[in-house]
């Protein structure tokens, strides 16, 4: 760094000290008392106090220039992953190689700064000849980069890569933000071999419990023209699936669908293979494994009746048709039987009903915290009714039915139904609703009201109740298969009818989660690079979110191996990263304690492996050289290593930059200055009044 006065400020100065010397000389000149050398002393110490006080006046400010020298700083990225060290070009000496690379770094570093960088599936410091990373990821590197020397001397990029890229951005869109040249050592062998491979397998994460789901494989052959290979899909080890393939050309590229069955509950393990044909260049991308949750989806709803009735039929039909839900139907006798425990939604069908038929099975029903669909009728026990359930009462009904019709309620949106479904039930035929006055809790929402003739009314005919999380349904008349009917009479292309069971039962049968301990990965599927994140949540009785207790995790692997973690407390919750983890399926339990009560939650989540780096095994050469064109920079082969360094030297656009910084700084805030004309004065003052000058 140089820093000198600008020239201004110099012809401000020499303008006071001349200033200074007139002053001092018109004093001084006649002055024939005064001794020869106090004189002389007395006029340089007026001359600098007159500067001194002129500069303040008439140069208040002083500019200062700063130039500081940036030297070219040259940066060398050398890719670690994985698809370097497994295909290697005829004749390369690895470790020659890297003692090259480092005379290359010790020779610029002699005129230069010199940065060094590796990089995989992440950016770190140095060289690191391990060739582990899972991942290619060239645009993070020159991220990095930007990131780092933003308005720096960046005088060339050495990139030594074999330019397979499988992650992030393309690199030749990030060189233009850079501006500097590239100068690319291709490594790997740009010669295809021969090789099968499986180069990517697309499938859902989640499917439903007994359902068909169809994977998509897409195999690639090099230099295999007319073999023969089998595809064998396993599953948990065991093979459920296997194709023969026949390789047309020597470059061979086919998708191949497989279709599957989920018949197990939980993460399934799925390997599809390829058999290995011999001599090829590696086998480790003959294979790939995938997980898939299979959950069951399915709902069981139950439904109850003293007696048979159309509106069963009718009702059983509407949920079937949903596959993720599954209609039973239990009558008379067989209630007794029926544990209504194993179902996620009941539907009490004029149950409690006149004959007093149900009365054990209802017994196990009230005791259960499940939610009910109530639909009265004429068979119906309203006494037994009312006393059964606290959100509806029906009184004084003397067994006289009134027929309702369905009037849409404004301003529900518990779940939609489409205009065409609400014409329908407007010119549907009506309902039969027992004869009674009807007391509904305040806080019912209904779907329908009532519709008598054509007088509208704000009795709710179809409504939902939700008691502490409880949620109930109630229809307050039968008859639903003259819905069906006027349907079919109205020649509708779709039955409203069903749509609005279907919904019905969704929105009955969906669980509102009430735990008070709550513990979760951020997501079910993780690939191995990636840190495994958990988040908790822990509940008082008011269900306020507390997180005073310690919560310790532990993670079991599917060896059975056991990992122990301890959350970290947040704001109102808890969380932890455990941390990268290797390929498999992993479950887990977290255990915590409050107010003396224990607290558990599990779940699992799976660690894919990645494979990106064995699905191509043909080093991309033509990339490298167009990055280097397209920079001003220029390809090497690792046999002409160490000629990167002369060629750096001789460039004339890498060379040092000088950057001018200005300040200006105010005289004012020089205290010493004050102080050096006080002192000056003063002791001109002393001398002349000593000498009798005063």
């Amino acid at each position: 760094m140089n820093s000198f006065f600008a020239g201004t400020s110099i012809l401000y100065f020499l303008g006071c000290l001349a200033l200074g010397f007139l002053y001092a000389w018109l004093l001084y000149c006649n002055n024939k008392n005064l001794d020869k050398k106090l004189q002389y002393g007395l006029t340089v110490i007026r001359i600098i106090a007159v500067t001194a006080i002129a500069w303040l006046i008439f140069a208040p400010l002083i500019k200062t220039l700063n130039y500081t020298l940036d030297k070219p700083i040259i940066i060398i990225g050398q890719d670690n992953s994985l698809s370097v060290g497994q295909v290697i070009a005829t004749g390369f000496d690895q470790k020659l190689y890297e003692q090259n690379l480092k005379i290359i770094q010790d020779k610029l570093s002699d005129k230069y700064e010199v940065k060094t960088y590796n990089f995989g599936d992440s950016v770190g410091d140095g060289f690191d000849f391990k060739n582990q990373g899972k991942l290619t990821d060239a645009a993070a590197f020159f991220q990095k980069v930007r990131d780092d020397y933003t308005n720096r001397n960046i005088g060339a990029i050495i990139l030594a890569t074999d330019g397979i890229f499988n992650h992030g951005g393309n690199p030749l869109y990030s060189i233009n933000q850079i501006n500097a040249p590239v100068y690319a050592i291709a490594l790997g062998d740009s010669i295809p071999k021969r090789d099968v491979l499986i180069s990517n397998v697309n499938y859902n994460n989640i499917v439903y419990l007994d359902d068909d789901f169809t994977i998509e494989v897409q195999v690639q052959a090099f230099q295999s023209d007319r073999e023969n290979a089998a595809l064998i899909v396993s599953q948990n080890g065991a093979k459920v699936e296997q194709q023969n393939i026949a390789i047309a050309g020597n470059s061979f590229v086919k998708a191949i669908p497989v279709k599957l069955h989920a018949g197990k509950i939980g993460v399934q393990k799925y390997t599809v293979q390829l058999s290995v044909l011999p001599n090829e260049i590696t086998t480790k991308n003959n294979s790939q494994s995938f997980y898939v949750e299979v959950i069951d989806g399915r709902q069981k709803v139950l439904l109850a009746a003293a007696a048979p009735h159309p509106d069963l039929g009718v009702l059983k039909e509407a949920i079937s048709l949903n596959k993720h839900y599954e209609a039973k139907l239990a009558l008379a006798d067989d209630l007794n039987s029926t544990d209504p425990s194993k179902f996620d939604l009941i539907v009490l069908y004029q149950l409690p009903d006149a004959q007093n038929i149900s009365t054990s099975f209802l017994q196990k029903v009230s005791v259960l915290k499940k939610p009910i669909w109530y639909i009265l009728g004429a068979q119906s026990n309203f006494g037994s009714f009312n006393r059964f359930q606290n959100q509806v009462n029906l009184s004084s009904a003397n067994g006289s039915i009134q027929e309702v019709y369905p009037d849409f309620a404004n301003g529900f949106t518990s779940f939609n139904l489409s205009e065409e479904d609400k014409k329908q039930f407007s010119t549907s035929d009506p309902l039969l609703m027992p004869f009674g006055r009807l007391t509904v809790n305040a806080g019912a929402t209904p779907i329908f009201n009532q519709r008598i003739g054509k007088v509208s009314t704000q009795q709710p005919l179809l409504f939902f109740t939700n008691e502490n999380g409880l949620k109930a349904g109630y229809l307050m008349g039968e008859g639903l298969w003259r819905w069906k009917l006027s349907a079919a009479e109205n020649e509708s292309e779709q039955s409203g009818l069903n749509d609005l069971i279907s919904k019905t039962v969704q929105y009955l049968s969906v669980k509102d989660d009430k735990r008070r301990f709550k513990v979760f990965t951020l997501k079910s599927a993780y690939d191995e690079n990636e840190s495994i994140h958990f988040n908790g949540t822990l509940y008082n009785e008011s269900y306020q979110p507390v997180n005073e207790s310690e919560v310790k995790l532990q993670v079991k692997n599917e060896a059975g191996k056991f990992f122990n973690y301890v959350f970290s407390k947040t704001e109102n919750g808890y969380q932890l990263d455990a941390g990268a983890m290797p390929a498999g399926n992993y479950s887990y339990v977290a255990n915590t304690s409050l107010g003396g009560q224990k607290f558990t939650a599990n779940g699992s989540f799976y660690v894919n492996a990645l494979i990106a780096e064995y699905q191509q095994t043909t080093a991309n050469h033509q990339l490298l050289n167009t990055i280097s064109k397209q920079s001003n920079g220029k390809l090497f082969m690792p046999a002409d290593l160490l000629k990167i360094a002369d060629e750096i030297l001789k460039n004339e656009n890498v060379k040092t930059i000088s950057y001018e910084d200005r300040k200006y700084d105010e005289l004012i805030n020089m205290k010493w200055l004050f102080g050096l004309i006080l002192i000056l004065l003063g002791t001109e003052w002393f001398l002349r009044k000593r000498n009798g000058e005063l």
